[in-house]
């Protein structure tokens, strides 16, 4: 075994340690990385079989390790151009090509992940001369689909879509009904974009029409995404319902363990069934050579001799048959025993996360104020806290700084484990902006959180969007005075049974364009002066005979209503109301809704 070969399979030992027991990988990955790892160790493999087996562990590892992948890409391409400078063009010069071309690819898709978008298109456009030149279209459509990606990524929409054209027109040549559905839906997403909504349903359609006949719920998810979103735009609210009701079966049903489960199945099961028609086929062409042999045989031979083999041949086949059989019959034994293993791991896998969200929903729950904090300090006040799934984006916040009680109601981006992350950098931000920096004033509170958040994302290497919007009282309960300011959500003011809107600055706490610093309203407050501060999860509920979103209209309508009853029996009104409305649908977003009567 030569020093390279070493170093790669010690390498390919540390990152298995490193990323977990065999990286997580399902038993099928497991035994293609002990066959490869086999092939590269062995000193008599064929320059294709190192070549491709090199490919082939680029591949495991796409995910994982980046840089693992970059290498075993190049040490492909390093062995393939080596073997094509001195070989004449053949069946074997074809072969090597084509593993040139998977590492061609394989090292822009590296590039691209790497952020290099000039070396990422240059490694595409070779893969894709050498799929022009081999004529491999199936490699063709790919390769054209992921350089349309990178010219979007670029922000050169044209470019983008011409090639996803390109990648269309081949994958339907070819028959491809699966990169036909996603190219369709990619370019339906580009004409969302622009604008151009006919455009877009036309693509959307067709690529409905594809996904619901592969019976993939992955692209029915994708596209029925997308038509719900443009027959939101198009104020179609039935049909935008109905697609976005079909999206979230779809997104539950890729979730389910039991979909997994038989997907596990059927690809095993489709898997063993194109082998057998491969092994049928040469059996069928072997049996073909061996008749018209003994045909020719029969022509000089006694009719008894022929007899006999005739009789020979029916046992040989009958033997055959036998052995195929049982064969059989060991593997759909050995692959039904894959299968439930695989089952019982997917358990043991949705098991762990859940254990891990409810972990972390403990963790969330520590930093909100206690209900026994929020009573000390607001004797009249109620909170209504709903998340959407077991952790949330959004969250409650109270401090009580100088005489002053500093409270808020924010909504983190996303919900779910991702506004849960959120909500934790963002909550950091106004302990420390109080605590640490001893602000007290709401806008510049909101200020200083803005700059913390900024800088706790911007130590990622990706561009990290995310934020939240927020609406942070300061209630001087002495003086009856409230200091407010807003980052998208408002506040509302109920005095002699009227509605007082302040209205938000018009930015996030997090990276804006035109950011500017927060304002700060001084109010004078009265006696019973009831104040509401809400994230936007309760008024963009869908619910009702129509299916419609709650709005704030009704919203005002409801407050307004009970203003005569004591706060917490105002919290379950405004609850009750909320699960009426929203009857068997299902809950939209987070729901944060604060009361204070002064």
């Amino acid at each position: 075994m030569n020093k390279t070969t070493c170093v790669l399979a010690l390498l390919i030992s540390l990152i298995l340690i490193k990323s977990g027991i065999a990286q997580n990988f399902t038993i099928e990955e497991q035994r293609k990385l002990d066959s490869l790892n086999a092939i590269i160790n062995n000193p008599n493999s064929h320059d294709t079989s190192m070549a491709n087996a090199y490919v082939g562990l680029s591949k495991l590892f796409h995910v994982s390790n980046i840089d693992t992948m970059m290498f075993l890409c190049t040490k492909a391409k390093s062995i393939v151009e080596k073997k094509l400078a001195t070989h004449p063009p053949d069946k074997i010069a074809l072969a090597l090509r084509k593993s040139l071309s998977a590492a061609l690819n394989n090292l822009g898709y590296v590039y691209e992940n790497k952020g290099q978008i000039k070396n990422s298109l240059i490694y595409y456009q070779k893969a894709l001369k050498i799929d022009e030149e081999i004529g491999d279209k199936y490699a063709m459509a790919y390769n054209l689909n992921n350089i349309g990606g990178v010219y979007l990524n670029r922000g050169q929409i044209e470019n983008g879509l011409k090639y996803y054209h390109k990648s269309l027109k081949i994958r339907e040549e070819i028959g491809d009904k699966t990169g036909m559905a996603n190219s369709l839906n990619n370019i339906g997403i580009i004409y969302n974009n622009q604008g151009q909504i006919e455009n877009a349903l036309e693509y959307a359609h067709k690529g409905m029409l594809l996904a619901k006949e592969l019976g993939f719920p992955k692209f029915i998810k994708s596209a029925s995404e997308l038509l719900y979103k443009l027959y939101k735009k198009q104020n179609k609210g039935m049909e935008a319902l109905e697609m976005y009701q079909l999206y979230i079966a779809m997104r539950d049903s890729t979730n389910n363990l039991e979909t997994q489960a038989i997907v596990i199945k059927q690809q095993t099961q489709y898997e063993y069934e194109k082998q057998k028609a491969l092994d049928d086929a040469e059996h069928e062409k072997q049996l073909a050579i061996e008749k018209e042999a003994k045909a020719k045989q029969k022509v000089i031979t006694f009719a008894t001799v022929g007899g006999l083999i005739l009789v020979a041949i029916f046992l040989v086949f009958v033997f055959n048959r036998l052995q195929v059989t049982r064969k059989q019959k060991n593997v759909i034994e050995e692959q039904k025993t894959v299968v439930e293993k695989a089952h019982h791991e997917l358990e043991e896998k949705n098991k762990e996360i859940m254990d891990s969200i409810t972990y972390a929903k403990r963790i969330q729950s520590a930093i909100l104020p206690p209900t026994k904090l929020v009573k000390e300090y607001l004797r009249e006040s109620f909170i209504l806290y709903k998340p959407k799934d077991i952790v949330a984006g959004d969250f409650y916040w109270m401090e009580h700084k100088n005489g002053k009680i500093l409270f808020a109601a924010a909504d983190c981006t996303g919900h779910g484990v991702p506004g849960a992350m959120v909500s934790v950098v963002c909550n950091n931000g106004l302990n420390r902006s109080v605590r640490e920096h001893g602000l007290t004033d709401p806008g510049k509170i909101l200020d200083k959180t803005r700059e913390i958040v900024i800088q706790e994302f911007e130590k990622s290497d990706e561009d990290v969007k995310d934020g939240m919007d927020i609406s942070l009282c300061g209630l001087d309960l002495n003086n009856k005075t409230l200091s407010w300011s807003g980052a998208n959500n408002p506040l509302w003011i109920i005095r002699n049974n009227e509605i007082l809107e302040y209205k938000a600055d018009k930015q996030p706490i997090g990276k804006y364009a035109e950011s500017k610093p927060f304002t700060t309203h001084q109010i004078q407050l009265g006696k019973g002066d009831s104040i509401y501060i809400f994230t936007d999860g309760y008024q963009d509920q869908f619910g009702g005979e129509k299916g419609k979103k709650f709005k704030a209209a009704k919203l005002r309508e409801l407050l307004l209503s009970i203003q005569h009853e004591p706060m917490e029996k105002q919290r379950e009104l405004i609850d009750q109301a909320f699960e009426a409305w929203k009857g068997s649908l299902e809950q939209v977003d987070d729901v944060c809704v604060i009361g204070v009567r002064v």
